[in-house]
This record gives structure tokens, sequence and C-alpha cells, in this order.
């Protein structure tokens, strides 16, 4: 974790290693903001805009086969992208007692610092993959200012999170394909 918290660093971000009540407390954050979302149908169509059919032909969204199974005891919460439709209803399988999430955040929150933050998941998420670590980004939270705020916690002025990552260890995913030439002409 030492190693990570460095790798952020290096990027101008840094990362946090909550205790277990913090914890808690984030993933009831981000709980709480799968649920809006799920009320939301605005949110939930541009969620499934994600999603590529089964069978389609396309290099682009994300195929079904790469989504992970549920949190068996519903602790840890999963993004669901499909909203109920595509046969998403991915298995339930038991997870860790207690996740091993951070919190990635920068000192301000302009359009620079988010670009520090997005370099600084490059580089963490790289140094876990060395590491053979699994990474996720329970990033719905984020999404609403109030939970995002909230999110910080009790924090002196100057600390603004950026993003949640779960860190852990678990079976390899599914592919998703690569396109030939990058994006289509528009």
């Amino acid at each position: 974790m030492a190693e990570l918290a460095g790798a952020a660093r290096t990027e101008g971000a840094r990362l946090d290693v909550p205790g277990l009540p913090d914890t808690r407390r984030l993933l009831r954050l981000t709980r709480e903001a799968a649920a809006r979302t799920a009320r939301e149908p605005a949110r939930t169509a541009e969620n499934r805009r994600w999603l590529t059919a089964p069978g389609a032909d396309t290099p682009y969204g994300i195929p079904l086969t790469a989504f992970g199974p549920r949190d068996a005891s519903g602790r840890i919460p999963v993004r669901d992208f499909t909203g109920g439709r595509h046969g998403g209803r991915r298995p339930a399988l038991p997870f860790e007692r207690h996740a091993r999430v951070a919190l990635l955040w920068t000192i301000q929150d302009r359009r620079a610092d988010w670009l520090r933050a997005g370099q600084a998941l490059e580089h963490v998420l790289l140094v876990a993959a060395r590491h053979g670590v699994r990474t996720s980004v329970p990033h719905q939270a984020m999404e609403w200012p109030d939970l995002r705020a909230e999110a910080a916690g009790p924090r002196p002025p100057g600390r603004f999170p950026q993003l949640l990552i779960r860190f852990g260890y678990g079976p390899q995913g599914g592919r998703t394909p690569r396109a030939a030439g990058g994006p289509p002409a528009r």
C-alpha cells in the first residue's frame, strides 16, 4: 500500500487507506449513490449505453462477460451497468469480509487536478497490476456532489476526493475487445 501511495504522490495526488470505520462509511456512500442512480431513468439509460449487447460485432462498449460477480452478502457494492437488462444478473459470490479500499484525492479541485488524479489512478493501477493485485473503481459516490463531499470525511481544507479504489486478489476478469485503429469517425 505504501508503494501505491507513492505512485499517487509521484503524480501530484494522494492515496489514503482508511481504517475499518471509514471504509464502511465510504462503502455506505457508494451503496447510497448506486441506489440513487438506479432511481434515475436517465442515468440508468446512460449506463446501459456503455454495454455491448451479446453477439454484437463491435469493438466498443463493455461486454457482459467483462463484469465480475456481485457480493453475496451485499456489503461491497459493485457497479451494475445493466439496469437489470440483457440478462445481466451476475452470479453472487462470497467476497472478503473487509474490503481494502483507498481514497484518491487532490489538494484542489480544478481541471488540472482532475488530470493529476487520472494520471495518479493510472500509475496506481499499473503498480497494483505488477504485484498481482486486482482493482475496481466503485466511483458512484463521486458522481453526486453531496456524497463526494461527505466522502472526504472530517478534513482540513484542501482535500478533494476524486476516486475510490478497491484492492484485492481474485480470478482474472473477462477479456474485452480492442479496436483496431481508434474510434470511428463522426
